[in-house]
């Protein structure tokens, strides 16, 4: 793995989560969630991001996807934070709006250290499939809690729910690759603070 990498594991008395990831890679994945469509999702961060990702998830879904979702977003969040480091040289921010179809999600993005997350996604239907629709909330809030990131989601268009939430990951995913590049023109901690 490269200097910017990072594998975090994680275990509840709901989950078992292992997350491998390297920030510098080519958009390889080996997702196994236990819940296709969110392994659906979790591809596009590492295909359109361009990181490797692989992630494990064993958890309690004959409760429900809630527990294994949120968890998987909190490792996530976890295994980006190690892996920017002291985010010297880094971008820092990240701008997309990734079209699926009608659908058009803005992702803005910035590695403050400081989580936030605004969610302005309207989903007309409540679930794709049996993949409850609040879920993808949840796992935005757990992975900007733990990675330190201002997340703005913002719809656009839309009026399918499973484009809507295609857009977003997209759309994340290209904002994160922005935000995670490293500036040629510094090596400096992108802050007027000196730290984030």
């Amino acid at each position: 793995m490269s200097d910017r990498s990072a594998e975090i594991s994680r275990q509840t008395a709901e989950t078992t989560i292992t997350v491998e990831l390297n920030i510098d890679g080519s958009g390889k994945c080996e997702i196994a969630t236990g819940v296709g469509f969110v392994d659906h999702m979790l591809s596009h961060i590492a295909r359109h991001g361009y990181f490797d990702l692989a992630i494990k998830a064993d958890g309690d879904l004959e409760v429900d996807a809630h527990h294994t979702v949120e968890d998987v977003g909190i490792v996530l969040g976890q295994a980006l934070k190690e892996a920017v480091g002291d985010k010297r040289g880094m971008v820092r921010f990240g701008l997309a709006a990734c079209p699926m179809d009608e659908a058009l999600v803005t992702a803005a993005l910035d590695f403050a250290g400081r989580a936030h997350l605004s969610y302005q996604l309207n989903l007309p239907a409540a679930s794709v499939g049996e993949f409850d629709g609040e879920l993808v909330r949840e796992f935005f809030a757990a992975l900007t809690a733990n990675a330190g990131i201002s997340l703005h989601l913002t719809q656009q268009a839309g009026v399918n729910t499973h484009h809507i939430i295609e857009s977003a990951f997209k759309s994340f995913a290209r904002a994160l690759d922005q935000a995670t590049q490293l500036d040629p023109r510094s090596e400096d901690v992108p802050s007027t603070k000196g730290e984030l």
